[in-house]
């Protein structure tokens, strides 16, 4: 399932995010960029060392903020690594933070001339956001941000499971509707 926002085409997928042939694939990382479980240890994991050696030279990274080292021996030649919040109880700033997880790894395509990339589903894992709310985030941000900047030709979302692409399909249809 697609939308196009401006010169974008955004796509939802189910899959494994790190077997996309993209120019840079999005790490749902901690701050530390160290590794971690899920989408950040499947990444460092496939990937391979060389993820981890360039993440250590980063210090770390900020809660909403984003980051790029090279992809390793993922087909991805970059990662975004950026940090979604822990969801506590919406109350603390956990919607700015996640809108700004998508911006800044756009942002930061748009710098190195990315082309092309995938975001996983951003804190809807052991960070609890709730996937209704957090899908909604994830897919006005990136639509509103396409359609007001050039250069990006596709962002795919790569979700893991069922559950998560059933609620990305019934907002994507949403966000269709003129």
């Amino acid at each position: 399932m697609h939308t196009i926002a401006g010169d974008t085409r955004i796509e939802i997928v189910k899959g494994d995010l790190t077997k996309e042939k993209v120019d840079a694939v999005v790490n749902a990382a901690n701050n530390s960029l160290l590794g971690g479980g899920g989408v950040d240890g499947a990444i460092h994991k496939a990937g391979g060392p060389v993820i981890l050696e360039a993440c250590k030279k980063l210090g770390g990274c900020e809660t909403g903020e984003a980051k790029i080292t090279v992809g390793g021996d993922l087909p991805a030649r970059y990662v975004i690594h950026t940090v979604g919040p822990i969801y506590h109880d919406g109350n603390y700033g956990e919607a700015l933070f996640l809108a700004s997880c998508y911006r800044r790894s756009l942002e930061l395509a748009l710098e190195y001339n990315i082309s092309s990339l995938a975001f996983p589903a951003i804190s809807c894992g052991v960070y609890g956001y709730p996937i209704p709310e957090a899908t909604h985030i994830a897919l006005s941000t990136v639509k509103s941000f396409c359609e007001t900047n050039k250069g990006i030709n596709l962002v795919r979302f790569v979700l893991f499971s069922k559950d998560i692409y059933a609620t990305y399909e019934s907002e994507l249809s949403a966000l269709d509707v003129p």
